[in-house]
Parts: C-alpha cells; sequence; structure tokens
C-alpha cells in the first residue's frame, strides 16, 4: 500500500504543499518522490544542495502534465524528505542509481523517459550504463568534465563539504547556501566523494535517444557539445541562461518537450 503525506516546502514566493510518497530501497533507505500526472511516465532527477521540489519551479513540469505525461521526481538519498544515513557506506557503490531503479521497480515501470539537470544528469549518466527501461534522456546544465574520475571541482567540494579543507572562492558561496537551507553539509561531502562517475567508454556505448541541453552562459561543468559529442547520435541545444536559471526557462521546457515528443 501507497502511503501519502502532505510535505510543505518554504519557496521564494510563499509556502507550496506538495503530496509525496516514500517507499524502501534497497537497504531500507527511505526514498520520497512525487508521482503526478498520468500517461507515458518520464523521471526527473535534481541537483546538488537540492532537492524534487526545484522542480516545482520550473516551466518544464508543468509543461509536461499538461501534455499528459505522468511525471515522477524523487529526492535523492541525502537530500529533500529522504532518508539522510549519517554513514559512508551508504552512499557507496552507485546507492543512488540502485534508488532510481528501485523506485522504477516499486512503481512497476517497464519503460520512462528521464532528465537529470546538474548533478541529476551526473546521475542519469551512470543510469543510463545498465538500466534498459529507458527510452529516452536529456541530460541538462552539463558538459564532460564528470567523466573524469579525478575531476578537481568535484574533489574541491568533497573536501570543502566534508571539513577535509576550509571554503575557497569556489565552494564559499555553495557551502553558505547550504548552511542557509538547513542542508546537511556532511552527507553533501558524501554525495561528492562517491559521486557517479561514467567513463568516455561506458557514453560511447548509451543507445538511447539523447538531448544535451544547456544554457549559453553555463560552462561550469565543461563544454556540453563535448559531451554530446561523446554519446551517439546525441543530440546538442544550446539555449539562452545560465547554469542556476536555464532548467527553470520556458525556452528549455520547450526544447525538452519537443525531443520528448519526437
Amino acid at each position: 500500500m501507497k502511503i501519502k503525506i502532505f510535505a510543505v516546502y518554504f519557496l521564494f514566493m510563499g509556502i507550496h504543499c506538495q503530496a509525496q510518497e516514500y517507499f524502501k530501497s534497497f537497504d531500507q533507505t527511505n526514498i520520497a518522490y512525487e508521482d503526478s500526472g498520468s500517461g507515458q511516465a518520464v523521471l526527473l532527477i535534481h541537483g546538488f544542495i537540492s532537492s524534487g521540489n526545484s522542480w516545482n519551479n520550473a516551466v518544464l513540469k508543468k509543461e509536461l502534465v499538461k501534455k499528459g505525461y505522468r511525471v515522477i521526481i524523487p529526492d535523492l538519498r541525502g537530500n529533500g524528505n529522504s532518508d539522510r544515513p549519517q554513514v559512508a557506506s551508504f552512499y557507496a557503490d552507485d546507492a543512488e542509481i540502485k534508488d532510481l531503479k528501485a523506485l522504477a521497480d516499486h512503481l512497476n515501470l517497464s519503460s520512462y523517459m528521464a532528465i537529470g539537470y546538474s548533478r541529476g544528469a551526473i546521475v542519469l549518466s551512470k543510469l543510463l550504463v545498465d538500466e534498459s527501461r529507458i527510452t529516452k534522456a536529456v541530460l541538462g546544465g552539463m558538459g564532460k568534465d564528470f567523466t573524469n574520475p579525478d575531476w578537481s571541482r568535484r574533489i574541491l567540494f568533497e573536501k570543502a563539504f566534508s571539513g577535509k579543507e576550509p571554503p575557497n572562492e569556489m565552494t564559499q558561496g555553495a557551502i553558505e547556501y547550504a548552511q542557509s537551507i538547513g542542508a546537511d553539509l556532511k552527507v553533501l561531502g558524501f554525495l561528492q566523494e562517491f559521486q557517479p562517475v561514467t567513463s568516455e567508454e561506458e557514453l560511447s556505448r548509451i543507445k538511447v535517444k539523447t538531448l544535451v541541453i544547456a544554457g549559453d552562459q553555463d560552462k561550469d561543468n565543461g563544454d556540453p557539445k563535448a559531451l554530446a559529442d561523446l554519446i551517439p547520435e546525441a543530440q546538442l541545444k544550446i539555449v539562452s541562461g545560465d547554469h542556476n536559471n536555464t532548467k527553470n526557462t520556458e525556452t528549455f521546457a520547450e526544447e525538452v518537450t519537443l525531443f520528448l515528443g519526437q
């Protein structure tokens, strides 16, 4: 039996109430998710220092429901209303990937499309490697830098959030923002330490129709074109915006829904 509760989120424009459900993942970690609309299923995967609720600020979610899709939005472990285990092993061995596959099992999905933005695109890239049920994928706000297991940006954030090193010019703002919203810095450190890594060779074997989309002012995580070039026959769209605002825009929603409907 599915159990629904009502979680209250405080947004910039007031209070938003959103029904969430929970399931126990492979290791009994409670994962929160929203399941709305009906029709072909679309999974939305949020980014770093965030939660599934971030998609409620985006035009895309409203457009997907309006166009007759079933929209499924999890809080990745350690974020939002999902459990936040305080032990590193709960985040190792691609635990987030296992959670998403378990969620699809829980919902009895025989197929679904998936959209990830920022760190959500990193998670989705790894999911694409061994999840046969995904029929189309959108990787947003991401270049190819995450394919490097020794990516300096990831290591800097992991050390800053875990307290191994003091924050610097690159990480200070992220630390302050995480503190302002009550995020768990220790857990965020684990999420960076065990962030999924998908090699260039693995990306080259992806057969799912894929859209790489990013803002024209977004090169925080490398060149989106370089990422698209690694994935066979991937489409590339560059729209107006920077890393933080692109996914919330009408143009982003238009390009993504157009791709899903092809």
